[in-house]
């Protein structure tokens, strides 16, 4: 309904009409897979990344509309660690809300693939599935681990270029490692995106084992790496730009809680700054996606009301 018809596309056949006049063809995206869900449609793509120099795949769910010209709504949704577009596409449930709200859903994987770099897949906490959304500056992750670059100066780019959406109307959420990048790219954009939420973030990565062994890999030392431009509750203290509050969520039954996640530092850094949380501590909740699905409904239509 949304998809630009592209040279590539399996589907142009099937949905005809549905596609944007060949005036519009925008090369780049490759149609994985499509399965209607909830009135529209859950789509994979994939294109050729040049930020990251790899191949990289997207999730984008298409919400069902009156006709095929509406623009819509975009929140983008940034996974974990080990993750890639798979696990929230699957597991979250996120569609019936999407459709619901009338709003697209994209959501990228989580590091470049494919690149072979030496060390990349040592451990489940660094390099392939855990690009921690930042930009690297140490080799040899710099030339490609650049994820805040590729969302902010791709993806985005991408995803208006190819479906009708509201440009500039967008909103950003997501869980844990992703938690920690959603938050991060709404403090060092103001105004970019109209609110974000995060489920079990890593708040305050500079001082929490995995976002040391992160930040000392893509950054270095922490007193040369500037650690603190890729930390939110650093971030939070000089936030300058529209208004934003912030919307974490916690289960009170994750095993990574507080050590790994810290919320409350972050949340005493916003009442310092004068940023306004919301701050749900959920009891008995893990940090699994059976945490993530329960309460999806409630960030998806929390975000919806701040991109009408």
């Amino acid at each position: 309904m949304y998809l630009a018809c592209i040279i590539n596309c399996p589907a142009i056949r099937a949905f005809g009409k549905h596609c944007r006049p060949l005036s519009n063809i925008m090369t780049g995206l490759t149609e994985l897979s499509r399965n209607k869900s909830f009135g529209g449609w859950q789509t994979v793509f994939s294109h050729e990344s040049k930020v990251l120099g790899c191949t990289m795949k997207c999730g984008v769910y298409l919400p069902p509309t009156e006709n095929d010209t509406e623009n819509l709504p975009v929140i983008y949704w940034l996974s974990g660690l080990t993750c890639s577009e798979a696990n929230f596409i699957e597991k979250a449930g996120a569609q019936r809300y999407a459709a619901e709200h009338k709003v697209i859903i994209v959501n990228p994987d989580t590091s470049p693939r494919g690149l072979n770099i030496p060390g990349d897949s040592d451990s489940w906490d660094f390099g392939v599935a855990a690009g921690f959304y930042l930009n690297a500056t140490q080799d040899p992750w710099k030339n490609n681990y650049k994820m805040y670059d590729y969302i902010i100066k791709e993806l985005l780019d991408l995803v208006n270029s190819n479906f009708n959406t509201q440009a500039g109307n967008q909103s950003i959420m997501g869980h844990s490692m992703g938690g920690h990048g959603a938050l991060v790219l709404s403090l060092k954009n103001p105004g970019l995106f109209k609110s974000v939420s995060a489920f079990a973030p890593i708040c305050n990565p500079s001082i929490c084992p995995w976002g040391i062994k992160a930040f000392s890999g893509y950054l270095g030392p922490k007193e040369t790496g500037q650690w603190e431009e890729w930390d939110a509750t650093e971030l939070v203290k000089k936030y300058k730009g529209p208004p934003l509050e912030l919307f974490i969520d916690q289960g009170l039954n994750d095993n990574f809680y507080p050590a790994q996640l810290n919320p409350k530092n972050l949340v005493e850094a916003s009442k310092g700054a004068g940023v306004p949380v919301i701050f749900k501590e959920r009891e008995s909740y893990n940090h699994s996606y059976f945490y993530i699905a329960s309460f999806i409904g409630e960030h998806i239509g929390y975000h919806a009301q701040h991109l009408k």
